[in-house]
């Protein structure tokens, strides 16, 4: 039982993330109208929050695994809550990919039986990225306890930084108020999520190893291949032959 603060910065951090907690119950769902949208329409945008959903469903569980690793390595108290509010944000986005679905297409991301050739394309891409994420799963959990927070947190930042950007040209881009709420609200957390992965590696990459700097690169490129689902760039064949999940 301590409180060790090394790093004021993140103690900071984490008080600014108490003070913009929100609920995505709050959202103005009623305004998201599924007779507002073609069938097409409402497939392609259940088809985007899937394929986002591949990613904020595994967010709760990825940093609440860090989170105890952060109290069993004694990490310094900020460490520790700054897990625990991604932790808390990343399930708030999960919810907003399934309250989005629900509405324009009960049954989704899988339980549903695809109609024509275009539904079937969808529903079988969606099957595929939900099992590819379960390999990155378990490449993490096996990292987990044997590599150093940099070596961790170079994937996290690559997924935070993503987001961030992908989000905040969301927000601005759409006219649709449900979207343009949440999209707004989870910009503002993943720019934070990014400010906490960037100020722990600030302060862990300058003793790094040749060894642990080879391990980092080969995290990039896998971090690389798995966002590009959601950042329209498909990933080219050799990228899987030189890359691994750890």
């Amino acid at each position: 039982m301590e409180w060790r603060v090394e790093t004021e910065k993140l103690a900071a951090i984490y008080e600014k993330s108490k003070r913009v907690v929100w609920n995505p119950a709050d959202l103005p769902w009623d305004g998201l109208n599924p007779d507002d949208f073609t069938r097409e329409q409402r497939l392609g945008i259940m088809y985007w929050f899937a394929v986002l959903a591949n990613f904020d469903a595994s967010g709760p569980a990825v940093f609440a695994r860090a989170t105890i690793q952060a109290f069993e390595k004694h990490e310094e108290d900020p460490v520790r809550k700054c897990f625990f509010s991604i932790t808390r944000d990343e399930m708030n986005h999960e919810e907003c990919c399934q309250r989005t679905i629900a509405k324009l297409w009960p049954g989704g991301p899988l339980d549903w039986t695809p109609a024509d050739d275009l539904e079937a394309a969808a529903h079988n891409n969606i099957g595929w990225l939900y099992h590819n994420g379960g390999r990155y799963w378990t490449g993490y959990t096996s990292a987990v306890g044997r590599y150093s927070l940099p070596v961790l947190f170079t994937s996290f930042m690559m997924g935070e930084m993503a987001a961030s950007t992908l989000f905040r040209g969301m927000a601005s881009g759409t006219g649709h108020p449900v979207f343009g709420e949440m999209f707004q609200r989870i910009g503002r957390d993943e720019s934070r999520h990014l400010q906490i992965c960037m100020t722990i590696l600030e302060t862990e990459w300058p003793g790094l190893t040749d060894a642990t700097r080879t391990l980092i690169t080969r995290q990039l490129r896998a971090g690389f291949v798995f966002l590009s689902m959601i950042l329209w760039e498909p990933p080219r064949a050799e990228a899987f032959s030189c890359c691994k999940t750890e």
